[in-house]
């Protein structure tokens, strides 16, 4: 099981995904170098989009308020916090999320005879994740 602290309500999300990290590779030569190859270097770090799925609710607006408050250059920023839960309901990992903000929405396909539950997809863009071993 899992939690997510993001600064709502606490509601379940069904699923989280985008919880990567990846520095970007610089390749060098100079131009005296006696090797015919080139010297590597990491270089700055990038993270995915979150994206979290939870069911949709009567009376539940509070993602919509919060991508509301998107303007031009502006947005409110949040820290999330995303825990893997051990058999006891204590984490046992936990990822946390710095200046997260809304980034897409997306309600679920709407059909007359369908008889599943309706997803909403959240999509967050943020500036860097750390994993902490608890």
């Amino acid at each position: 099981a899992f939690e997510v602290d993001w600064g709502g309500t606490k509601v379940g999300f069904q699923e989280v995904s985008g919880l990567n990290a990846e520095a970007a590779l610089i390749e060098y030569r100079h131009g005296a170098s006696p090797d015919f190859s080139k010297i590597k270097m990491p270089g700055l770090k990038t993270f995915s989009n979150i994206t979290l799925k939870r069911g949709t609710f009567k009376s539940d607006n509070e993602y919509f308020e919060w991508f509301q408050t998107i303007q031009l250059n502006t947005v409110e920023r949040r820290s999330i916090t995303i825990s893997l839960l051990d058999e006891n309901g204590e984490p046992a990992v936990t990822w946390k999320v710095k200046n997260a903000f809304p980034l897409k929405m997306n309600a679920t396909d709407l059909k007359a005879e369908g008889n599943e539950v309706a997803i909403e997809t959240l999509e967050l863009a943020h500036e860097g994740l750390t994993i902490e071993n608890n």
